[in-house]
């Protein structure tokens, strides 16, 4: 492990305290290289806390421009770079709270087509997309690359979250096999602001633990489906079960 310099030793010192994690933790995030696909509701803290962390590689991919509608819950913006792109706005947010990260600029939108190339050189997938055929395109995308990720939604005062990993997790078609008929949106059905930043954060957490290696695949493996009623407070925790007819069911036959 190469040691910490005198800066990031006081930047990180929290990190460096917390058993399990301490120096080596921290070495691995500053190795890692992290994409967060979309910069909104989820990809705002998700971003943030990132950056914070000190993660080494930071890919920000979003085709589109601040709103102002944007700004009730996407916290990486601002009211003075309202029309500027996403990517630019978030990268001008992130390099001001950690300058160490570099931020990799993808202003475009995810297809079918470029998924592979723009995911590969990353270790770690942040899947933060308003819209079912993104998520799927980044869980197949990431099942055929064996490239770990966390997936979450939101809608009015609820959400959910889950780490996938390939060959050792269900994935995102295990648990929803096909897009929901009117699945609920922050354009059409609403959303609590916080519940997109609470989501965004247990994305991170999952996604920090797995980077850092405290995560195992037992007690604690993927697949967990982490759902929050934001109306009654409570937060569950489901097991998830692999689909054997599901397109990830190769992940678990090939080594």
């Amino acid at each position: 492990m190469t040691s910490l310099t005198p800066d990031p030793q006081a930047r990180y010192a929290a990190h460096l305290r917390i058993p399990g994690f301490g120096p080596e933790g921290q070495a691995r995030a500053r190795r890692a290289k992290v994409i967060v696909v979309g910069l909104g509701g989820l990809g705002s803290p998700a971003a943030l806390y990132l950056a914070a962390a000190g993660v080494g590689k930071l890919g920000l991919l979003d085709a589109d421009r601040v709103e102002l509608s944007n700004l009730q819950r996407q916290v990486l913006h601002t009211t003075p770079r309202t029309g500027m792109s996403k990517v630019e706005s978030a990268a001008t947010a992130l390099g001001a709270l950690n300058p160490e990260v570099v931020l990799q600029r993808h202003a475009t939108r995810l297809t079918e087509d470029n998924a592979a190339s723009l995911l590969d050189p990353y270790d770690f997938i942040v899947e933060a997309c308003d819209d079912f055929p993104a998520k799927y395109t980044i869980n197949d995308t990431c099942l055929k690359l064996r490239k770990p990720f966390v997936t979450a939604g939101v809608a009015r005062l609820t959400g959910q979250a889950m780490l996938v990993v390939p060959g050792q997790s269900p994935c995102l078609r295990c648990v929803v096999p096909e897009q929901p008929d009117a699945a609920p949106d922050a354009r059409t059905a609403g959303i609590l602001g916080p519940v997109a930043g609470l989501m965004g954060c247990m994305e991170t957490v999952q996604a920090l633990r797995y980077i850092a290696g405290l995560w195992s695949p037992e007690p604690d493996g993927a697949g967990m489906l982490h759902s929050l009623d934001g109306d009654t407070m409570r937060l569950r925790t489901l097991r998830t079960r692999r689909k054997r007819d599901c397109r990830c069911a190769e992940c678990w036959s090939t080594p």
